[in-house]
């Protein structure tokens, strides 16, 4: 199934029934204008890189911070004619492991969230190509949603999260499960160059705690799941990583994946899509 990069701002329901029977599934306007609901972006025209604000398939050009103080300049440019870059510059990025309840219902059993480092360089932009490395073997997705802080967090409680949250994106934790059974550390397994597919944009407004995540390998649906079903919610992951380490405006936390995870391969399109955020859509090389 071709999908072009407007895809994740307009699919039509239409396009969806079209698909077989398995992979039946209604795809809203994602991007159609909700009240209270930001989106933005960071993209390239030519060689030099802006952030904006996405209206529909228009971008609002954007000067300033985005994490602080920012205008629009009264430019703006068409979704189809920029190539959109990952939608932050984190200077870490971590990750939760086994934060969905099993299939069965089953709660991993840990006290506090379990969280590894994912290497900024590993950032993958929306349309961007995975990369197997030589040597990885059993090379999976994991659709997430993602976290990205707004304002310096240090200490604070559950209560405070929700003030230092900038916006939430899609996430797509790619990861060597052969690594990460024979290493001791997860460096690679997690961390290789484009195993940290972002974007494409941060939504803010949103309610994080209850959005619909699905992933799809080639149109077929393999994850479905809501963020009401986090075992550890994100108010609970921000706090505790901020009992530890400093958080900055532009740090991304990815929160766990749902059941469903599965092996990947070369030609395989893979779609994360997340309720009122988008289709974060990247091919294995």
């Amino acid at each position: 199934m071709h999908i072009n990069r407007r895809d994740f701002v307009f699919q039509s329901a239409l396009a969806a029934a079209a698909l077989t029977a398995p992979r039946l599934m209604a795809v809203p306007r994602l991007m159609a204008a909700t009240p209270g609901v930001f989106r933005y972006v960071r993209y390239a025209v030519g060689d030099e890189a802006h952030i904006g604000e996405l209206e529909g398939e228009r971008i609002h050009e954007l000067r300033g911070d985005l994490f602080g103080k920012h205008a629009r300049t009264g430019k703006t440019v068409n979704l189809d004619a920029v190539k959109l870059l990952v939608p932050c510059e984190p200077s870490k990025v971590l990750g939760v492991a086994a934060n969905y309840f099993g299939p069965e219902g089953q709660k991993p059993d840990f006290k506090v969230p379990q969280l590894f480092f994912k290497a900024p360089s590993a950032l993958l932009e929306h349309e961007g190509t995975i990369v197997i490395p030589e040597g990885a073997e059993d090379v999976v997705y994991e659709g997430e949603l993602a976290v990205v802080i707004g304002k310096k967090a240090k200490n604070i409680s559950p209560a405070q999260v929700k003030d230092c949250i900038f916006g939430v994106t899609c996430g797509n934790d790619v990861s060597c499960r052969n690594w990460s059974d024979s290493d001791v550390q997860w460096w690679r397994a997690k961390a290789s160059d484009t195993f940290a597919c972002l974007g494409p944009c941060i939504a803010a407004g949103l309610d994080y705690d209850n959005l619909l995540i699905q992933t799809r390998v080639n149109g077929e649906r393999k994850q479905h799941e809501r963020t009401s079903k986090l075992v550890f919610d994100i108010s609970a992951i921000v706090s505790h990583v901020s009992q530890s380490m400093t958080l900055m405006p532009g740090d991304v936390i990815y929160t766990g994946t749902p059941p469903g995870v599965d092996s990947i391969k070369s030609g395989d399109v893979i779609e994360i899509e997340i309720e009122g955020i988008g289709i974060l859509k990247n091919t294995v090389g």
